[in-house]
């Protein structure tokens, strides 16, 4: 199940990447903003409550498909961007095995532990 799952994150970044092929941004631009939305671990630093919830929000897949939506159908292709990197990010991350975090520990994922247990 493990694999299937995985599979199914590696076929969703190639849909963020189709995705971003439909925009006018420069190739360049994926690659360098892919992983920009890990700047949500900063709220580690405080504690790993907050850590969680900020990972959380700019990892969340739903909320980069509102981005998405709503960058398309309204606020224009900056923010359709947005969503497009958050989404694939958020798809890369759990191909991997990073999933969603907890709020006790930065290793304690929706997909199980990370590292050496």
């Amino acid at each position: 199940m493990k694999t299937l799952l995985r599979l199914e994150e590696w076929a969703q970044l190639l849909l963020g990447i189709l995705l971003f092929s439909q925009l006018s941004f420069a190739w360049w631009w994926f690659p360098a903003l892919l992983l920009l939305p890990d700047i949500g671990m900063l709220g580690y630093v405080f504690n790993p409550k907050i850590g969680a919830i900020t990972y959380n929000v700019f990892h969340h897949k739903a909320i980069a498909v509102v981005f998405i939506a709503l960058g398309w159908l309204f606020w224009g292709e900056f923010y359709t961007l947005v969503g497009v990197i958050l989404f694939s990010h958020s798809a890369l991350d759990r191909a991997v095995g990073f999933g969603l975090k907890y709020t006790d520990d930065f290793k304690h994922t929706h997909l199980g532990g990370i590292g050496r247990n």
